[in-house]
């Protein structure tokens, strides 16, 4: 078992344009987080929105919350290193 798999992490690969992936890293260092707690938190965020018949393809969301929960999310994973 690797220690991906032992903390409940699984790897998410794209490949990006190079402005687009350094908008990501810019963005990130900015809020002070990483780009893999951004992409986990607004995962949830949208996962949280009902889907059904009447979804609003104009998803909100409020940053401002899910840059809060990236910071617990990164914070977390310190500790457990």
């Amino acid at each position: 078992m690797t220690t991906t798999q032992l903390h409940g992490r699984s790897p998410i690969h794209a490949y990006l344009s190079d402005d687009s992936h350094g908008n990501w890293h810019d963005f990130a260092a900015a809020h002070g987080v990483s780009v893999s707690a951004l992409l986990e938190e607004l995962g949830q965020e949208m996962n949280s929105k009902k889907m059904g018949d009447d979804f609003d393809i104009n998803l909100a969301v409020n940053l401002a919350t899910i840059i809060k929960r990236a910071r617990k999310t990164d914070s977390k994973r310190r500790r457990r290193r």
